[in-house]
C-alpha cells in the first residue's frame, strides 16, 4: 500500500491576530496554510505514516505556493488540478480569519469562501482508478465540510466513499455538520451524508452532527451537565449502529468550555463491541480550534497502527489537547510518547 490515510480537502489559509488580539482589532496577522481535513492528516504524518491529500490549487498563485510549501513541511504528499484563476473574480483558496479569544472572551471565526477553488472538485479531477487499484489505500477520511461545499464536492465524497468499499480501503467519516453550509440544501445533503456514513467503518460527530447530519436523536447540546448525559449519548450511538450496522468504530468528543483558556474535554469512543470512556478532564487552551481534528486525527493514527480499544481513546483524546496547546490549527507531535505523556498529564522537562 503506498498511502496510509488520504483525504479530499479545500485547501486554505488561516489568518490569526498576535497575541490573542480579536479580529478586526490586531494589526499584525499570523499566516498558515489550513483544512479540517489536512489538520487530521498531520498527525499521521507527523509520526511517520504516508498521508496524502487530494485538492485543488489556483495555477500561479503564490497563496497555492505558500500552501503546497506547508504542506511539503509537514509531510503530507498532494496532487490535484491546476486550476486558472479567471481573474480577481474568479477562483481563489479560501480564507480563515480566527481569533483565539481570551478568559471570558470568546474566539470569533470569519470565512471568506467567495470564488473558493474546492467547491469546484470533481471526481474527474482525479486519477481514481490508480489511487485505489494501483498505489493502495489502507484508509481514506471524510469530512462534512468538504462534502457540503456544493453539489461536486457531495458527488466526489460519494463516488470516493464508493471506491474505497470496492476496493477494502477502510472509510472514517467525520460528520463535521455546518448549518450555515446547509442552509436551502438539507435533502439533498441528508441523502449523501447517509449514503456516506452506510459505506463507512468509523462514524465520528458530536451530539448536534448525529442529530442534524443523519437525523438520529441524541442528548440536547447545551443542556444538562455532560457527565450526566452519558446514557443519552450512548444511546445517541446506539442507534446510529443500527442504523449504520457497518461501522465498527463510533466516537464522539465531549466538551465544556469554562472560558477560552480552560475546556473539559472527554471523550466516547465504541470499538469492536466495547464502550470506552475518557472521562471529563480540564485542559488548557491556547487555541481552541483544530483540537476536534486533532482527536480525530489521534484516532485514525491509532486504528491504523492497531492499537486496542482504551489505547486508541487515550491517544485521540491527548492529540485532540495537544493540538489546542498549538498557534497552528493542528497537532505535530514529535513521538507516541509525548502524546501519551499529555494523557498521562506528565509535563515535566525531558532532556
Amino acid at each position: 500500500m503506498k498511502y496510509d490515510l488520504i483525504a479530499p480537502t479545500s485547501m486554505g489559509i488561516r489568518l490569526c491576530p498576535l497575541d490573542r488580539q480579536p479580529v478586526g482589532v490586531g494589526g499584525q496577522y499570523n499566516m498558515t496554510a489550513t483544512s479540517a481535513e489536512s489538520n487530521v492528516l498531520n498527525i499521521s504524518a507527523s509520526l511517520g505514516l504516508s498521508a496524502h491529500a487530494l485538492s485543488g490549487f489556483v495555477k500561479d498563485s503564490p497563496i497555492a505556493a505558500f500552501i503546497k510549501g506547508e504542506l511539503r513541511r509537514r509531510n503530507i504528499s498532494f496532487e490535484g488540478p491546476e486550476m486558472d484563476a479567471g481573474g480577481p473574480w474568479g477562483y481563489r483558496h479560501q480564507i480563515n480569519f480566527a481569533d483565539a479569544g481570551f478568559g471570558p472572551r470568546g474566539p470569533r471565526v470569519y470565512n471568506d469562501r467567495a470564488g473558493e477553488a474546492g467547491r469546484a472538485l470533481k471526481a474527474e479531477d482525479f486519477d481514481l482508478k490508480r489511487l485505489f487499484e494501483r498505489d493502495g489505500v489502507r484508509m481514506m477520511h471524510l469530512s462534512g465540510l468538504f462534502l457540503a461545499l456544493s453539489e461536486q464536492t457531495a458527488a466526489l465524497c460519494v463516488k470516493l466513499a464508493e471506491l474505497a468499499q470496492a476496493n477494502g480501503t477502510q472509510v472514517s467519516f467525520d460528520l463535521n455538520h455546518r448549518a450555515s453550509f446547509w442552509t436551502g440544501r438539507e435533502a439533498a445533503l441528508r441523502e449523501a451524508f447517509t449514503r456516506i456514513a452506510g459505506l463507512s467503518d468509523i462514524l465520528i460527530g458530536n451530539e448536534e452532527d448525529y442529530q442534524l447530519a443523519l437525523g438520529i436523536q441524541g442528548p440536547e447540546a447545551g443542556g444538562e451537565q455532560i457527565h450526566d448525559q452519558m446514557d443519552a449519548f450512548r444511546q445517541m450511538i446506539e442507534q446510529a449502529r443500527q442504523a449504520f450496522p457497518r461501522a465498527r468504530v463510533f466516537a464522539t468528543t465531549l466538551r465544556q468550555v469554562i472560558d477560552a483558556n480552560r475546556h473539559l474535554w472527554g471523550a466516547l469512543l465504541f470499538k469492536d463491541g466495547q464502550w470506552h470512556t475518557a472521562p471529563q478532564r480540564e485542559i488548557q487552551v491556547l487555541d481552541r480550534i483544530g483540537g476536534g481534528d486533532g482527536f480525530v486525527g489521534g484516532l485514525l493514527y491509532s486504528l491504523l497502527r492497531g492499537f486496542e480499544g482504551e489505547k486508541c481513546l487515550q491517544f485521540a483524546w491527548a492529540t485532540g489537547a495537544l493540538a489546542v496547546t498549538m498557534l497552528e490549527d493542528y497537532a505535530s507531535p514529535v513521538d507516541e510518547a509525548q502524546v501519551m505523556a499529555v494523557w498521562a498529564g506528565n509535563a515535566r522537562v525531558l532532556r
